[in-house]
């Protein structure tokens, strides 16, 4: 407890109380139940104290005082909470995988004034594939910051399923139709979303696209020449009953591509074509193999986006790179029970000469289980592909669509634990779809060389 002496205490009072004051009036702020402070008025020399009238003026003023400054408390911290929100919800800024590396990059509306859901994503596939992800929630606020985790979470399910992007396209768009009937009467049209989903492969060198309403990914070559990608573009996510459209182009090694929400492109002084031309002529001048990613991503954004924007902006900038084709191996299987037998001996030699002997007991187990499955259950045409970096990749095609699962063999069955011995041998395994075909994959570690 302090105390102080009468000086010091005459002297504190001569700040707060004017000079030759006769009387105040004093109102408190009170609003929800709390007292944020209060309102002080004093009057001086000759003037007449305060009558009724003022009395009142005084009260409304507090109380139209109180209610603002509560308002300001709760938008300050619902900002920030949606602020939060929105950054915890937010992927890493730069990952490195045998695809690509990637950076991105993301700015709130209004200088930070203002949160919106609009996001971007870079997801790990097997197979050393990877989806590439842009996304834009229609609304602001902690409303939007949670239909885009939401959104995120269904995304990185289905990327795991390993679905083509049109079809991932259209089950997310299931989705935000259910999202739209649960909102409260009155507010389905607030709930809504474009996404861009791309999968790209570093063995072929290939990336597929789908869009649903999301404007089109910018490419930029090696040799620095810059194209906006051709795709047909689908309804936004919350308009059903339409189809979505596959793209598949080829990428170089080196190659960058831009991800990006219409922020970016969209400003006060320019309209979307404008700005879309703008973005591929800095991303010519920007994307040097010299200069880091998320270096060139922060300065494309500064570049781009006013100080303020109206609305978020999202990149996210993707550097392709390429498996070694000294490093896959490619084998076709004949329907015929005699080629498990031959799949031995191509894995045989093939280990051997990669120096991975102490997998080779393991991987000629997998492959003698995929093999069989493939040839018993499968259609041809059937092969076998080994690709080799950091784990060792073994996949196994056939023309059926029979889905594989895991089950329990009793002690009696002379079959069915196949797939059981696979996931205990490997790492992880999985199963995708495409189009007339479906491929079994598992994948081991490669330890190594101390």
């Amino acid at each position: 407890m302090t105390t102080s002496s009468p000086w010091s205490a005459t002297r504190s009072w001569s700040y707060l109380v004017p000079k030759d004051a006769h009387s105040v009036m004093v109102a408190p702020l009170h609003a929800r139940g709390l007292t944020l402070g209060a309102i002080s008025a004093w009057r001086c020399g000759r003037s007449d104290p305060f009558t009724e009238d003022e009395a009142d003026l005084m009260r409304q003023i507090a109380s139209r005082g109180a209610l603002a400054i509560d308002n300001a408390r709760r938008y300050t911290r619902e900002h920030r909470a949606a602020v939060a929100l929105q950054q915890l919800l937010l992927p890493p800024a730069t990952t490195d995988t045998p695809a690509a590396e990637t950076a991105g990059v993301y700015l709130p509306a209004g200088g930070g004034a203002g949160t919106s859901g609009d996001w971007y994503e870079a997801i790990a596939l097997p197979s050393l594939r990877l989806a590439l992800v842009a996304g834009d929630v229609v609304g602001h606020g902690i409303p939007a910051s949670a239909t885009m985790g939401r959104l995120r979470t269904a995304i990185q399910t289905l990327a795991d399923l390993e679905l083509e992007p049109d079809e991932l396209l259209t089950r997310i768009a299931d989705l935000v139709q259910r999202l739209a009937a649960e909102a409260p009467l009155g507010d389905p049209d607030d709930v809504g979303a474009t996404c861009l989903y791309a999968v790209y492969d570093p063995v072929t060198q290939r990336c597929a696209i789908a869009s649903a309403g999301h404007p089109p990914p910018v490419l930029v070559r090696p040799n620095g020449t810059t194209e906006v990608v051709g795709i047909s573009p689908g309804p936004p996510l919350a308009i059903g009953g339409m189809p979505y459209e596959t793209t598949t182009i080829d990428l170089e090694p080196g190659s960058v591509l831009a991800l990006y929400t219409d922020g970016l492109v969209e400003q006060r002084d320019r309209d979307i074509d404008q700005g879309l031309r703008r973005l591929t002529d800095t991303l010519a001048a920007s994307c040097r193999p010299d200069r880091a990613l998320d270096e060139t991503g922060r300065a494309l954004l500064a570049d781009l986006t006013d100080q303020a924007p109206r609305d978020d902006a999202t990149l996210l900038l993707a550097r392709t790179r390429a498996v070694p084709a000294e490093n896959t191996a490619h084998w076709e299987i004949e329907a015929d029970p005699a080629a498990v037998s031959k799949a031995r001996e191509w894995i045989t030699r093939q280990l051997t000469t990669w120096g991975l002997q102490d997998l080779l007991f393991t991987t000629e187990l997998i492959v003698s289980e995929l093999v069989t499955n493939a040839i018993r259950y499968g259609r041809p045409p059937m092969d076998l592909r080994l690709i080799r970096h950091d784990v060792l990749v073994c996949e196994v095609t056939d023309s059926s669509s029979t889905q594989p699962r895991l089950r329990r063999a009793h002690t009696t069955d002379e079959g069915g634990r196949g797939l059981y011995l696979v996931g205990q041998l490997a790492e992880r395994w999985g199963c995708r779809h495409g189009q007339n075909r479906k491929t079994i994959w598992s994948e081991q570690l490669i330890e190594c060389p101390r």
